[in-house]
């Protein structure tokens, strides 16, 4: 089994997914359920993380008037393309 840290985003997800599953069922003994809360967290935390770089990748990648500009991650690309002869 590979380390959390090993994983790739949809794999971690995945295995979060499938944690929050299980313990929203409620037929998780006491101590699998600290065991597999802990492992939710590790995961959380990864995917964090994980969606940060991204974003910092994608801040670095948008481009305007030459300069690298921060934008918000779900800026809306309609509102630009439709301001030009709307």
């Amino acid at each position: 089994m590979a380390k959390v840290t090993e994983l790739k985003f949809e794999q971690a997800m995945s295995q979060l997914e499938a944690i929050v599953d299980e313990l929203e069922h409620g037929d998780v003994p006491l101590e699998k359920a600290i065991e597999l809360f802990q492992k939710g967290m590790g995961l959380s935390q990864l995917c964090s993380q994980k969606l940060e770089q991204v974003e910092q990748k994608i801040e670095m990648i948008v481009q305007e008037d030459g300069e690298i500009r921060k934008k918000p991650f779900g800026a809306s690309l309609e509102s630009e393309s439709g301001d030009s002869n709307g």
